[in-house]
């Protein structure tokens, strides 16, 4: 494993991921922002298409043969522990990187294509470590969705670690590669006491093996119909997970997470579904960011049907909601789970446009107010503030609560999404018409941001 990393730590991508501002790549692009390229125009992984429209998104019938979009496992992998905490938690033990010594397949016999070799061989490059599956595997199955899906989370990691980076300015992510031993493992990239980011964590998963008794009975129970064969049923997760904590309470937090899960059933028949979303968590309200926010989401959704965006603020308002204070979590953003229709490419494609919409969505507002003067009020209000979230996450977020009780969890990754610095006072309401009064309104009371 330390191998590894001094491989990737001499090139100038690695280099930009950590800290560094403006490394260049090739013909002058940013090498860890692989998703554009030079001229601004969004590069689509190999095998992907560009900008063509998908019809009725999210329509389509579920294997039972009822029109839905349920809430299955991922439900429970979707928020801010994600995939990236919950499956390293729910699936079994997992190990520091430098404790794993693992065949990256960097030197693997050639595939026949030498061009398909070296284009992943440079998306690798730009990478904040090497795939968690191996080369070999990832070359033999270009076009198989758990290629393309992981290439895709591990790119959309290097781009939010680059942004964060070069707005940070100070701190470096500090780069945890774990392993599980019952198969796969992950990434965790985090930034803590940063110059802006209070705490930034940025984390991948690739996990794969049988589900569990329990895991396999909450998927039925959430509407999906399962046929195992000794009891066992073969899995593959993966995704993309982040919650990122400025210090600057009129700089506000981003959650976003994005994954895709496949079930192969005791007759060979494979279920599969996406699931994912990003939301914002204003200290106080700006409503131009909020604008800002989600049009530049409703943009992405856009570009796969007109009917997306509503459907998905909407859910993300209704999951975010914290019963015993009457109050959602932040201003929302989207969210969606069980995801399956019409075709796995073109959620695929839907599901790209979302995480290529992260960094475009969220740097401009911290770069907007990292620098605000604020008060020794403002901040104890955001210490508040954060203390609502921690709520949500420990009494209300599904994926939080299934991999802390779980035996065998890590904790580390799991707990990753909550802020260093919270507070609670008792009985504590802020004045009429104040600053803090009016975002309790938006938080009591969602509004529509677009139109």
């Amino acid at each position: 494993m330390a191998l590894h990393l001094g491989r990737l730590s001499a090139g100038s991508c690695w280099q930009a991921a950590r800290g560094g501002r403006g490394a260049l790549c090739g013909r002058g692009a940013l090498c860890a922002w692989p998703g554009r390229c030079s001229a601004g125009r969004i590069c689509r992984p190999p095998g992907s298409a560009g900008t063509e429209q998908c019809r009725g998104l999210g329509h389509g019938r579920t294997a039972g043969g009822a029109s839905r979009l349920g809430t299955g496992l991922t439900t429970a992998l979707a928020g801010l522990a994600g995939v990236a905490g919950l499956a390293a938690a729910a699936f079994g033990h997992v190990q520091r990187a430098e404790m794993v010594p693992k065949s990256s397949g960097a030197r693997s016999s050639s595939s026949g294509n030498p061009e398909e070799e070296d284009e992943l061989a440079r998306r690798c490059s730009c990478f904040m470590a090497l795939p968690v599956t191996d080369l070999r595997e990832l070359r033999g199955r270009p076009s198989d969705m758990k290629t393309k899906m992981e290439l895709l989370i591990l790119e959309t990691q290097a781009q939010v670690c680059q942004a964060l980076a070069q707005v940070d300015g100070g701190a470096r992510f500090s780069v945890d590669r774990w392993e599980r031993k019952e198969g796969g493992g992950g990434i965790s990239c985090v930034l803590q006491d940063g110059h802006v980011f209070e705490k930034a964590g940025v984390s991948v998963s690739v996990v794969h093996g049988s589900l569990s008794e329990e895991a396999a009975k909450q998927m039925r129970s959430r509407g999906k119909i399962l046929k195992t064969k000794d009891g066992k049923l073969p899995f593959s997760a993966m995704g993309v997970s982040s919650v990122i904590h400025p210090k600057n309470p009129h700089a506000p937090t981003i959650h976003f997470n994005y994954r895709y899960f496949e079930v192969e059933e005791a007759d060979g028949n494979k279920l599969w579904w996406f699931g994912g979303g990003c939301d914002l968590t204003p200290t106080y309200l700006n409503q131009e960011d909020a604008v800002h926010f989600h049009r530049t989401l409703k943009e992405a959704c856009d570009q796969h049907g007109p009917d997306l965006y509503p459907k998905f603020k909407k859910w993300c308002d209704d999951y975010f909601f914290i019963v015993h204070r009457g109050e959602r979590r932040g201003i929302g953003g989207i969210f969606f789970d069980d995801l399956d229709s019409p075709s796995k490419e073109e959620v695929f494609r839907f599901v790209q446009s979302c995480a290529q919409a992260v960094v475009p969505s969220y740097i401009p507002l911290v770069k907007k107010h990292c620098d605000d003067s604020f008060t020794p009020q403002e901040k104890l209000w955001q210490q508040l503030r954060r203390g609502r979230y921690v709520e949500f996450n420990l009494v209300y977020d599904r994926g939080t609560k299934f991999g802390l009780f779980t035996p065998g969890s890590r904790i580390e990754s799991i707990l990753m999404s909550l802020p260093l610095t919270a507070r609670w006072e008792y009985m504590h309401s802020p004045p009429e018409n104040s600053k803090e009064a009016e975002i309790l309104e938006v938080l009591r009371h969602p509004r529509d941001w677009v139109h």
